[in-house]
């Protein structure tokens, strides 16, 4: 074997673990018509090759005027801006009574190496 084909074997072989395949997302929630008041649970999957794997999230709600607020992460005051898991992310919402009858969008980012998805959810608490 030449240098040359040895380099390129090589290279070949390096390209084929640099592309990973992409990350699936998988958005879990009861549905788009949350109760206001109350726990609205959603789940956030990501895996890559069938495996749990690292990722990021920041979920935000888009009011119909074009608004957009963080979401906070349960009962505390923390905002889900970037914030780190791996494999699955658990959190819920409490819709307020102002929100009754507003169609908004529940918009969820999530980064997991090369990949970036954003997942915008309607809902219309009622």
């Amino acid at each position: 074997m030449s240098l040359v084909s040895h380099a390129a074997g090589l290279a070949a072989a390096g390209g084929l673990l640099v592309a990973a395949p992409p990350a699936k997302v998988t958005l879990t929630t009861p549905g788009h018509s949350p109760k206001i008041k109350t726990h609205w649970n959603y789940s956030v999957a990501v895996t890559r090759a069938g495996k749990p794997t690292a990722a990021t999230i920041t979920a935000q709600i888009v009011d119909p005027i074009g608004g957009v607020h963080f979401v906070q992460f349960g009962r505390t005051t923390k905002l889900i801006k970037a914030f780190p898991f791996t494999g699955t992310f658990r959190d819920f919402v409490i819709w307020p009574a102002d929100s009754r009858g507003i169609p908004l969008t529940f918009r969820l980012t999530v980064k997991s190496g090369p990949t970036k998805k954003v997942i915008a959810y309607r809902v219309t608490p009622h």
